[in-house]
C-alpha cells in the first residue's frame, strides 16, 4: 500500500505521484497520442503504485465505447422531483438516447466528495459523454469533463461567454414578454421574483424584466426585485419581502412556475386577489401552471425539446470524437420561448 491511507486514489494523487498535470494523466488514461513517452511511463507507474481504477480503465485504454451517457444534475433529490423542469428535460434526453440505443446514467452531484467520485468514474471512461444542467457560474464540472477528454453539452450556460457547447432557451426574451404582457394589461407596479443570480438563466430573466420595464416606459424600482432560489418556499419568502417593501405592487413576474405557486400562496394569505389586485406570470408552462387557481399565465420554454437537442448534439460530438482527435465544438442552440396567457393575468 506504500504507506497510503485507505480510500480510493484520486486523479490529483496520480498526477502528483507522476509529477505531471491532471490533464496529462487524463490523456494517458484515454489513450491519447499527445503525451511524451516519459510522461506516459511516469503516469502508468503512478497508476500501478496507487491502484487507480486499474480494472475498468484497462478496458477503455483501447478506446472502446460504452454506449452510455451521463446526465448530471447538481441538485438534491427533493429539488429534482419537485421541479417540473428537470423531469421534462430527463424525458427529452431519455427519449432521444433510447432511439439511439444509448443507456442513460442519471447522476446527482451535490458535494465536493461526490464530484471527486464522479471524476474518478469519468476518468475510468464508463460513459462516452456527459450532459450537464442547472449550471452555476462557478461550476467546474464542464471544464473538468473536457479536460478528461470527454464530450460535454450543457443545458443552460454559466455565462454569456460560455465556452462549452450548450442548449438554452431565450431567457431574456421570457422576461421581456412577461413584462410587456403585464404592462399591456395596464399594470404599473410590476415586481419580479428572480432565481439565484449565480445562474445565467436567472440573471438573463432579470435582464429581460428590466428591459421590459424600460420598453413600457415604467420607472425602474429595485424595491420591486426580490431574489429567490427556484423553489416554492423561496417564492413565498420573496413575495413576503416584496409586499413588505412595495405594498402597492399590482403585478409579479416570477422566474419559474414553482416560485409563482409560492408567491400565489402568500398573496392569498395577504388577501390579494389574483388577477384583480395582483396579476401573476411564471416561466416554464409546466403542470404547476395549469393546475394553479387561477391557472397561471406562463412563458413556455420547450424543456423536453431542449433535452432532445442536448442529447442529439452530444451524440454527434461523440461520433466526431471517435473519428477525429480534435472534434470541433458544437454550435450553441438557443430555443425560442412563448407566452401562454391564462386567467392569472
Amino acid at each position: 500500500m506504500n504507506g497510503r491511507q485507505s480510500g480510493r486514489p484520486t486523479l490529483e494523487e496520480v498526477a502528483a505521484r507522476a509529477g505531471v498535470g491532471r490533464g496529462t494523466v487524463s490523456r494517458v488514461i484515454n489513450g491519447s497520442p499527445r503525451v511524451s513517452e516519459q510522461a506516459r511511463a511516469a503516469v502508468r507507474r503512478a497508476i500501478e503504485e496507487l491502484g487507480y481504477v486499474p480494472n475498468q480503465a484497462a478496458r477503455t485504454l483501447a478506446g472502446s465505447r460504452t454506449d452510455a451517457v451521463a446526465l448530471v444534475i447538481p441538485e438534491t433529490e427533493a429539488r429534482l422531483f419537485a421541479e417540473p423542469y428537470f423531469l421534462e428535460l430527463i424525458r427529452g434526453v431519455s427519449a432521444e438516447l433510447g432511439e439511439a440505443d444509448q443507456q442513460l446514467l442519471l447522476t446527482l452531484v451535490r458535494t465536493e466528495r461526490e464530484r471527486q467520485r464522479f471524476e474518478q468514474y469519468l476518468a475510468a471512461r464508463r460513459v462516452d459523454g456527459v450532459l450537464l444542467t442547472s449550471v452555476h457560474a462557478d461550476d467546474p464540472l464542464p471544464d473538468l469533463v473536457r479536460e478528461l477528454g470527454l464530450p460535454v453539452v450543457l443545458g443552460g450556460r454559466r455565462s454569456a461567454d460560455e465556452s462549452a457547447a450548450f442548449v438554452d432557451s431565450d431567457n431574456a426574451g421570457a422576461g421581456r414578454a412577461a413584462v410587456a404582457h403585464l404592462a399591456g394589461r395596464g399594470r404599473r407596479r410590476i415586481a419580479t421574483v428572480t432565481g439565484p443570480l449565480d445562474m445565467y438563466a436567472a440573471r438573463a430573466r432579470l435582464d429581460g424584466y428590466r428591459e421590459g420595464i424600460a420598453a413600457a416606459g415604467l420607472e425602474p424600482d429595485e424595491r420591486l426585485v426580490a431574489t429567490a432560489d427556484f423553489t416554492e418556499e423561496g417564492g413565498r419568502r420573496a413575495m413576503r419581502e416584496l409586499l413588505d417593501r412595495s405594498p402597492d405592487l399590482d403585478a409579479v413576474f416570477a422566474a419559474s412556475d414553482v416560485m409563482a405557486a409560492g408567491a400565489r400562496g402568500v398573496l392569498r394569505e395577504a388577501g390579494r386577489r389574483v388577477p384583480e389586485d395582483v396579476a401573476l406570470v411564471g416561466v416554464d408552462d409546466s403542470a404547476v401552471a395549469r393546475l394553479m387557481d387561477p391557472p397561471l399565465t406562463s412563458v413556455r420554454q420547450p424543456t423536453e425539446e431542449m433535452g432532445r437537442t442536448m442529447a442529439r448534439l452530444l451524440l454527434r460530438r461523440i461520433a466526431e470524437t471517435a473519428d477525429s482527435a480534435a472534434a470541433v465544438e458544437a454550435a450553441p442552440r438557443v430555443l425560442p420561448t412563448e407566452l401562454v396567457v391564462r386567467e392569472s393575468s
